[in-house]
């Protein structure tokens, strides 16, 4: 092997396991921390931040890269070296415009912001955060500006999010997407079928609730050894290696749909980084190809399998025997339809599949106006109250329930709420793949066996880890590489004309 290669693949190997200390320390503020050490924390998050980002782009580091270009080029395109010079090299271009006193700031604010955000969450307050989502923007416009001039601002954000998708391929799959859920919404609500989710409220130990996610996660592949779950303020995955994968979930002791969703989704992002090859641990491939795919693993674990009729077969006598005081009268086909209710609902993590979308599309438009300069941040959130009335036809009461809800700004994370609903589309357009290749998948599932799905998707996804470009991952997946909206609006269609006798 060539010794240039090797000492990039070392050199990478450093940097990147600052990169994973910081990911650390992140979680742990989300989880552990006591709160007097945010101060410190942020201070310490942005020394690695500048280091890793100084080491990366450093002139050692691009000397190699441009040396190695015979090497990768005498190698096949999808060997794990060829694949690793040529990312590095994407990311070393882009990295090269940002400065590393730009990288420390926004590392530092991040995590300041954060726990300001937590407060201001828990008191209802926009105006504690207000002051550090100006901060937030005004680092966003200084990064902006270290990139080549865009047809949409936005777009420089997205690609941190989603490499090479643009504001306006967004824009248009979403106009496809209102186009089939605002009719199918309306339908649903002129059904006047009346769907009983009180099953869904009412008095659940948090510890038996645990116990109960537990066992459906061990099914999925969490394995004590190298995973853990943990309770936080808002859930998030994180993967410290391939075999450190941290997922989060918040319990309510009387309502029973949050944690135990929530903790489905989080496994679906924890199963993509636990299935990246061994051989690409410690590199920059080593985690999911972009946002989008990694949310149609969250969304395809939460809904696709665990809203299904046949992922309840196997497991709603379990419930039952977990909380028989408050499930046992319950029919199974009851408990089915209230877990599938759709009804507008102000929280997006808890939002049924057919309105999800428009919580998304309410954020991805928001942002874009706040990027360009059409929204005041003194006026977000009447804006978000306005938008929030007129695509889901409710009343937001307070800030923590509307403006506040979600901790994406207040880490800097602007250009990622895109990814939810292109990671909608794209687990449908794979589950279309799945099904035609395992046809006895919904028997599988109806057995509690989930090893079958996990493992096709390890071989065909998660092991490639970030090898490949994200259009070019999805090909290998789907043998289409273009994000194809029908697929899933032909999934919400079946499934609700069937709860909703449409």
């Amino acid at each position: 092997m060539d010794k240039k290669f090797l000492e990039l693949k070392t050199r990478l190997a450093e940097i990147q396991d600052i990169t994973k200390t910081a990911g650390l320390l992140g979680w742990d503020q989300r989880t552990l921390m006591p709160a007097r050490g945010a101060a410190v924390r942020a201070e310490m998050l942005a020394s690695l931040g500048k280091i890793a980002h100084e080491k990366f782009t450093s002139d050692d580091i691009g000397r190699l890269l441009e040396d190695l270009r015979p090497y990768e080029e005498s190698l096949p395109y999808e060997s794990d070296e060829a694949s690793l010079i040529r990312i590095a090299r994407k990311d070393y271009q882009k990295s090269m415009r940002v400065p590393s006193s730009l990288r420390a700031e926004i590392s530092r604010l991040s995590a300041q912001a954060s726990e300001i955000w937590v407060q201001a969450r828990k008191k209802s307050d926009y105006s504690l955060f207000l002051p550090y989502l100006q901060r937030q923007v005004e680092l966003k416009h200084q990064y902006i500006e270290c990139f080549d001039e865009t047809d949409n601002a936005y777009d420089i954000l997205l690609d941190d999010y989603e490499r090479g998708m643009t504001t306006a391929e967004v824009t248009a799959m979403f106009e496809t997407l209102k186009k089939d859920l605002v009719p199918l919404i309306s339908d649903i609500s002129a059904s006047q079928k009346n769907i009983d989710d009180n099953c869904l409220h009412g008095q659940f130990p948090i510890e038996t609730q645990k116990n109960f996610i537990t066992e459906i996660l061990k099914r999925f592949g969490f394995s004590e050894d190298s995973w853990r779950i943990d309770p936080t303020v808002h859930p998030f995955a994180s993967s410290i290696a391939t075999s450190d994968i941290r997922i989060t979930t918040r319990y309510y002791e009387n309502f029973l749909s949050a944690a135990l969703f929530g903790s489905m989704h989080e496994c679906g992002h924890g199963l993509y980084e636990n299935g990246v090859s061994t051989a690409l641990e410690r590199t920059p491939l080593c985690r999911g190809a972009s946002l989008g795919l990694h949310e149609s693993q969250s969304r395809m674990w939460e809904n696709l399998v665990g809203r299904s009729r046949a992922f309840w077969t196997f497991f709603y006598p379990r419930l039952v025997a977990a909380f028989p005081a408050q499930l046992g009268t319950t029919h199974p086909e009851t408990f089915y339809r209230a877990i599938n209710k759709v009804y507008p609902s102000l929280i997006r993590v808890e939002a049924d599949e057919a309105t999800y979308n428009l919580h998304i599309i309410l954020r991805f438009e928001l942002e874009q106006e706040i990027i360009n300069g059409k929204l005041a941040l003194r006026d977000l959130p009447e804006a978000w109250n306005a938008r929030m009335k007129s695509y889901l036809g409710i009343d937001v009461p307070d800030d923590a329930h509307g403006v506040l809800q979600d901790i994406h700004w207040s880490s800097g994370m602007m250009g990622y709420f895109p990814t939810y609903s292109l990671g909608n589309i794209i687990s449908a357009q794979i589950w279309q793949r799945v099904q035609a290749e395992i046809p006895d998948l919904q028997d599988q599932f109806a057995r509690g066996e989930f090893k079958t799905l996990r493992e096709w998707l390890r071989e065909r996804l998660h092991r490639h880890g970030r090898k490949f470009t994200p259009r070019e991952t999805l090909q290998k997946v789907t043998g289409n590489a273009n994000i194809d909206v029908g697929p899933y609006t032909r999934y919400l269609k079946t499934k609700f004309s069937d709860i909703y006798n449409l």
